[in-house]
């Protein structure tokens, strides 16, 4: 398979999951938006220029999260609750929500506290948490992603989920 086809299977494949990682991370819908759009075209470029990628989705996520570095760098984005408060989540950004019903507001709702958490949540291990249980990636991929060992991966995840559950029962005293 050419590096051509493969980068529009990348694309097809992976462009949904990195607007949800995307959107999830700067809370902004264009923002994501231009972000994606951005790092599908520096990974053409990077093609173009003859390298060759043997695994798109961690090179994809690399390549997104250090343009979401950059972007936190030029500008302090509204914080998750505000958007939550006062946008809508993105349609399809999470598919498993049907709506009507009380085990689904419940959830959704939930999920809101959580995802206000993680706003709080060290830096370290909220990076880690969102790629592995947000974004569905392997901690191996992780790894690859953010030139880590996967023994280190595996050790923020479960911090930062013991962090998490911590809050979660605080807040449920």
């Amino acid at each position: 398979m050419s590096q051509q086809q493969a980068f529009l299977e990348a694309f097809d494949q992976y462009a949904d999951a990195l607007y949800r990682h995307a959107f999830f991370r700067v809370s902004d819908k264009e923002k994501a938006q231009d972000l994606v759009s951005e790092t599908f075209t520096r990974t053409w470029d990077y093609l173009v220029k003859g390298n060759s990628i043997e695994e798109f989705r961690p090179f994809l996520y690399r390549t997104l999260n250090h343009l979401i570095v950059d972007e936190y760098r030029k500008k302090r984005t509204e914080s998750l609750d505000k958007m939550l408060e006062e946008q809508a989540v993105p349609e399809g950004a999470f598919p498993e929500l049907v709506e009507g019903g009380r085990a689904d507001i419940e959830f959704s709702l939930d999920a809101q506290r959580v995802a206000g958490m993680l706003e709080t949540m060290p830096p370290q291990y909220r990076e880690v948490v969102i790629l592995r249980y947000i974004d569905g990636l392997m901690p191996a991929e992780i790894a690859t992603m953010l030139s880590e060992p996967v023994n280190t991966i595996s050790v923020r995840i479960h911090r930062g989920i013991s962090w998490l559950s911590k809050r979660v029962d605080e807040k449920n005293l």
